[in-house]
């Protein structure tokens, strides 16, 4: 094998210890393009599926990292809408942690304008999540109001832009003054300090006692209880991560009362044709909101490929604003 077939990657060993390693460049199949990386985003998932517990889709890398920035560099059979060099970001169910990946041709967006190489692979785990977990799952529809736990967050700092620039009342929590000072220069009509105060009683003072209309929520555990009293009449609430454990008791009578909709998914796992139709929603409704400075990645650190490690602790500690970045090769 030449040099040139291949490329240098972080892997994940059985004890799940970052190493360094060489491996053969992978290969575009049909539908997919090869993507020389730039940057890769860190996300909680990257930590969780180190421990063992989120193991990527059939099929899909078993290296690390579900987002990317990069050039593309080879096309597979069938790819059209991209050409060798474009400028792309994109979403992937593994592999990222590498000088090459290859990604879905529909799973990747253009690089808008105003935005960095590097810093566009903070856009698509987060566009893709706040989309099709608040707009699609959630049904957030027009003068509807939202509360998202974890504002500072990778997904929350880009899920409160989309809100707003869409013109939604967007209610944030997070863990420091700091991180709500954050949340309030991106837009949200209030940000909770859950450190300092009980966010039902903030929401409902706030809203008047109605409540709000969509909770996003990636903490679970006791949360769950607590968002069903700040939802409004026919609120919708979305799980999309337990981050404080996966059981939770509810109040059934409160659901069933204010005809609450209790909502979850993954992304990861959906077909490569759903992610492309999310993409063309993405492009068309939130990129053109990028291109103008509406929404903006909020980049946190970034990190050489090589001290994924470093980039790993930071997250683990809780003292993320926005998204750890993964900077590869020459970028």
């Amino acid at each position: 094998m030449h040099a040139h077939d291949t490329m240098f990657c972080m892997e994940a060993d059985p004890a799940g210890n970052l190493r360094r390693a060489h491996r053969p460049r992978p290969i575009a199949g049909p539908g997919e393009v090869l993507i020389q990386v730039a940057a890769a985003g860190v996300n909680r998932a990257d930590l969780v599926q180190r421990q063992g517990g989120y193991p990527p889709p059939p099929g899909a890398s078993d290296l690390l990292g579900l987002e990317v920035s990069g050039h593309i560099a080879a096309l597979g059979a069938g790819v059209t809408q991209w050409q060798i060099g474009d400028a792309v970001c994109a979403l992937l169910p593994g592999g990222g942690y590498a000088e090459y990946c290859v990604a879905a041709a529909g799973s990747c967006l253009p690089v808008p304008r105003g935005v960095s190489l590097v810093e566009a692979a903070a856009l698509p785990e987060a566009a893709f999540t706040a989309w099709t977990m608040l707009w699609q799952l959630g049904r957030l529809a027009e003068g509807e109001s939202l509360l998202i736990h974890g504002g500072a967050s990778g997904v929350g700092t880009l899920a409160i832009q989309m809100a707003v620039a869409l013109g939604h009342t967007v209610y944030a929590t997070a863990g420091s003054p700091e991180k709500c000072a954050l949340c309030v220069e991106l837009g949200v009509a209030a940000a909770i300090d859950y450190r300092r105060e009980d966010f039902v009683a903030r929401i409902r003072e706030l809203t008047g006692g109605r409540g709000v209309d969509v909770v996003l929520d990636m903490v679970g555990g006791d949360y769950v209880a607590r968002d069903l009293n700040a939802m409004a009449v026919r609120g919708r609430l979305v799980l999309i991560a337990f981050q404080q454990g996966r059981m939770g008791a509810i109040d059934i009578a409160r659901v069933m009362t204010k005809r609450l909709s209790i909502l979850g998914a993954t992304l990861r796992a959906r077909s490569d044709e759903v992610k492309g139709e999310i993409a063309v929603e993405l492009r068309e409704r939130i990129w053109p909101l990028v291109e103008e400075g509406r929404v903006r990645p909020v980049v946190d650190s970034v990190y050489a490929l090589g001290e994924a490690e470093g980039a790993h602790e930071r997250l683990a500690a809780g003292v993320v604003s926005g998204k750890v970045l993964l900077r590869v090769g020459g970028a």
